[in-house]
């Protein structure tokens, strides 16, 4: 059965108002003010403009910490997912270039240490006898591992960007824009996006040292930010879209490392005309599964070389890898997504807890977001990660931050999770096997609790209707180019209704459509993505995307469909 969710108008709060400030088209300034910009300066992206790296707090003290280990062996310590690549390959570009002597990384496999900064992951670093441990990416939860580098005597400077707990590590120096009390102006920074601001106030102070141009190295390096960004899903506020746009801006010229280069290639994407989403769909999930299912330093290894070749060489190993996740992920979807409906047929509880023996721990992240989608309330899945143990992954819907929901749990059963974190959409845990019904209850009974108006709806916000006459090839183009599009600041949707001239099935489950704008127009192209079934007569109501299609050279626009609904009946 197709879906049937509402579709609701974005509201377009001081949307004449912008216009008249920035002098731009009333239709992108409606779309901008639906997105929360009250002023011209927020959709300028220049590097200038970005908060300055010195109200980051604590950076000062990072950043003497560094200069004092710069002749002394460092080793970052990272995290098993795009952003901690694309941190840790950060890192490491830096600070070579910087001409520290000795830095290498070690990032904890997630089968064997599990994530962050453990005791066990800081007793194999101790083996190379580092002057300082630095994370990138992890460590704000990481009470354990930093009290054992302390053992050890190795100093810690953490880089993260999670939301921290109620206990905080004991570590040289913090880094982390949502510390309690922090002045910093974006919170919403990925963990390269902190990475990047270290860096930039390192090359500052080595360049007032009389390092030559170390001050201008780690904006060269502004395309693994903005893939870090992208992939870790964090909101695009003006400062992240600073930092996107402008490594946008060096992918479209070529000054990318050959790492990004090769996946884009390899995926057909043209370097030239890369978006957002070419970073969040394409180049992310092939980083990403590396770290699902064998080992992230196949990921950072591909950001790292500078050899073309070897580049196209780790670009095709992550591709086999993102296939074989797919087809793992496809399986557990399947299952997942069964059990939802069961679920349906009787109580849909408020949070949907799902569990399989045989599921791979790599995956359930994206068997919750599946899962959420399908049933439009917060989702966790769950896989076996020891004897005994659970490990889950939580992906939550807006209005029901991931992180405190935990958080409330935790607070009426202390005992039920062994530890978790995270930010407001996505969650991690670990629970005790023999816990999982208590915890599937307990999540349901505390967001109910702590969220009583939450909106399962599913409802769909789209931007409203498209202006006759500009559903063209012009308008796709000039979308596309509006962004960067994201997290917190989405592509454009649209709502509109469309007379039916031809449809088909493509694939397995693919709609293809022939429509015309019901006021009149020129006729359009249309996929819908799962959504074959029975046949469309007469007007649908459609939400969809406008966007660039390209075949062979050519160039067309295209209705890419959210959701199809009939609205009348042939010939009524």
């Amino acid at each position: 059965m197709r879906p049937d969710r509402p579709i609701v108008a974005r509201p377009v709060p001081g949307a004449e108002r912008l216009a008249a400030l920035s002098g731009i088209d009333p239709l992108y300034a409606r779309l901008f003010a639906a997105r929360g910009v009250t002023g011209p300066e927020q959709l300028d992206y220049a590097l200038g403009h970005l908060a300055p790296v010195s109200r980051l707090d604590n950076i000062a003290d990072a950043v003497e910490l560094l200069l004092d280990k710069r002749d002394e062996r460092i080793t970052i310590i990272g995290d098993f997912d795009a952003d901690g690549a694309t941190s840790t390959a950060l890192m490491l570009r830096c600070l070579g270039g910087f001409g520290f002597r000795d830095v290498g990384y070690l990032v904890p496999n997630r089968f064997d240490f599990g994530y962050g900064l453990s005791p066990e992951i800081v007793r194999v670093a101790a083996e190379a006898k580092p002057a300082l441990i630095v994370t990138v990416d992890n460590g704000v939860s990481s009470i354990d591992g930093v009290a054992e580098a302390r053992r050890l005597g190795i100093p810690v400077l953490v880089t993260d960007h999670h939301l921290p707990g109620p206990e905080l590590p004991e570590a040289q120096v913090m880094l982390n824009p949502n510390l309690p009390g922090s002045r910093f102006p974006s919170r919403n920074l990925a963990g390269v996006g902190v990475a990047f601001y270290l860096m930039a106030a390192l090359g500052r102070a080595l360049e007032e040292r009389g390092v030559a141009g170390a001050a201008r190295l780690p904006a060269r390096y502004l395309d693994l930010v903005a893939l870090g960004t992208v992939a870790d899903v964090v909101p695009l506020d003006h400062n992240n879209r600073i930092l996107v746009q402008q490594g946008l801006m060096r992918i479209r010229a070529g000054e990318t490392v050959p790492g990004i280069r090769a996946l884009l290639e390899q995926s057909g994407r043209e370097l030239r005309r890369a978006v957002s989403a070419d970073l969040g769909f394409v180049v992310g999930p092939r980083i990403n599964a590396a770290g699902r299912l064998e080992d992230i330093s196949l990921g950072i290894e591909c950001l790292l070389t500078d050899d073309a070749g070897l580049a196209r060489h780790h670009a095709g190993v992550l591709d086999r890898i993102n296939a074989e996740r797919r087809e793992i992920e496809a399986a557990m979807r399947e299952q997942a997504l069964s059990y939802v409906e069961g679920l349906a047929a009787r109580h849909m509880p408020a949070c949907v807890c799902i569990y399989d023996k045989s599921w791979h721990q790599g995956v359930v992240g994206l068997v919750a977001a599946r899962v959420r989608e399908r049933c439009h309330r917060p989702a966790i899945a769950f896989a076996r990660e020891r004897n005994g143990w659970l490990k889950g992954s939580a992906r939550s819907i807006p209005g029901v931050h991931a992180r405190d929901l935990l958080e409330a749990v935790h607070a009426a059963d202390p005992e039920v999770m062994l530890k978790f974190g995270g930010h407001a959409m996505a969650a991690g845990l670990t629970i005790a096997e023999a816990r999982f019904d208590d915890f599937t209850k307990l999540a349901s009974e505390s967001l109910s609790r702590l969220y009583p108006d939450a909106d399962f709806s599913g409802a769909i916000v789209t931007d409203g209707p498209l202006p006759a006459g500009v559903l063209n090839l012009d308008t796709a183009r000039a979308l596309r180019e509006a962004g960067p599009w994201g997290a917190g600041f989405p592509e454009p949707l649209w709502s509109g209704e469309f007379q039916v001239l031809e449809q088909r099935t493509v694939g397995e489950a693919h709609l293809k459509l022939r429509l015309r704008p019901a006021a009149g127009g020129d006729a359009v192209d249309a996929i819908a993505f799962n959504q074959a079934g029975p046949a469309f007569r007469g007007v649908v109501r459609l939400a969809f995307r406008l966007e660039v299609n390209e075949f062979r050279g050519l160039q067309k626009p295209e209705l890419v469909v959210e959701q199809i609904a009939p609205l009348t009946a042939a010939g009524a």
